[in-house]
């Protein structure tokens, strides 16, 4: 096992290094010693990790996978030596974070922005995706949902809640009248997102009770931003997610709609693996993370409610 360990460790210097003469020379080993080993290691996995050429050193697929890994065993074993031996660890290392598109890029990197400057040896990779990202499967520490979580193994840490809101341009409702019920919308153009709702179906709620409202679609997209924008250009109503448009809300480029119709609010959760040793880098990362983007979230939300037109419909 120590062997394995040995050669997982060569092959992350190797990568890092960008060539196996790279790696030689920062680790003082001769240049044959880690051809062997990595061909050695290859023979083991019986597949190849690396792609050699005259002019580059590239991964495989098989290679990302598994070099990802490798970093995060390497790290989880590391941690696990200093706690045994009561030595004091900093936390360090590769963290990658995965988020929804708008949500990443307006509230998660300001705060991955902040946390880097507290934590020096922590380097961040933060996937900004409208999908689900499979934590295990696809070697990310840390993952922000929205919604009701399926049961599993993860461990989720919630930072607040969020509802779903529809808008559209001050123009187009001028222009289009503005819908006061439901059944409304069936006069409507729509602007329709395929990521989180069924794009010929919007879930609402009347009476106590959801309800699903058949709208035409006259744009389909499959991002939320291209959604706002397609909104801001007088194209139609959408439905996206209020922290999504609070700002366009505030500068009026934006109204809401039908908002006594609008579903009960879902919860969104800062979401990890939770499998053996929590390392410290994610430990690090929610500890810091879950406060202040709590807090970016009140403040997206108070924004809505002191909006004039926030109550636009009713």
């Amino acid at each position: 096992m120590t062997d394995r360990f040995e050669s997982m460790a060569l092959l992350v210097e190797v990568v890092d290094a960008g060539s196996f003469s790279g790696a030689a020379r920062r680790l003082g080993i001769p240049l044959a010693t880690v051809s062997r080993k990595i061909g050695e290691l290859e023979t083991m996995l019986k597949t190849r990790v690396l792609q050699r050429s005259t002019r580059q050193l590239s991964m495989t697929e098989a290679g990302q996978a598994y070099v990802a890994a490798c970093r995060r065993i390497l790290e989880e074993v590391d941690e696990a030596e200093r706690a045994v031996s009561g030595e004091y660890a900093a936390p360090k290392g590769d963290l990658v974070i995965t988020t929804p598109i708008v949500f990443g890029r307006k509230h998660v990197m300001p705060v991955v922005a902040q946390f880097l400057k507290a934590y020096p040896d922590i380097n961040v990779r933060v996937v900004l995706a409208d999908h689900v990202v499979h934590l295990l499967e696809e070697h990310v520490d840390i993952a922000v949902r929205v919604g009701e979580l399926p049961d599993s193994n993860m461990v989720a840490a919630r930072i607040g809640t969020i509802n779903r809101v529809m808008c559209a341009s001050p123009a187009y409702l001028k222009k289009n009248g503005t819908p006061k019920k439901p059944d409304d919308l069936s006069k409507h153009q729509c602007i329709t997102f395929d990521g989180l709702m069924a794009p010929k179906l919007w879930q609402l709620c009347e009476n106590g009770r959801e309800i699903n409202v058949p709208v035409f679609s006259r744009v389909v997209v499959n991002t939320a931003e291209a959604a706002i924008e397609a909104a801001e250009s007088d194209i139609g109503i959408t439905s996206v997610l209020c922290y999504q448009i609070a700002e366009r809300v505030r500068d009026k480029q934006l109204k809401m709609v039908l908002r006594e119709y609008e579903r009960e609010a879902w919860p969104i959760n800062l979401v990890h693996a939770g499998q053996g040793i929590l390392p410290l880098k994610v430990r690090a990362f929610l500890d810091y993370a879950r406060p202040r983007l709590s807090a970016r979230l009140d403040a997206a939300h108070h924004m809505m409610l002191s909006t004039p037109n926030s109550a636009s419909g009713r």
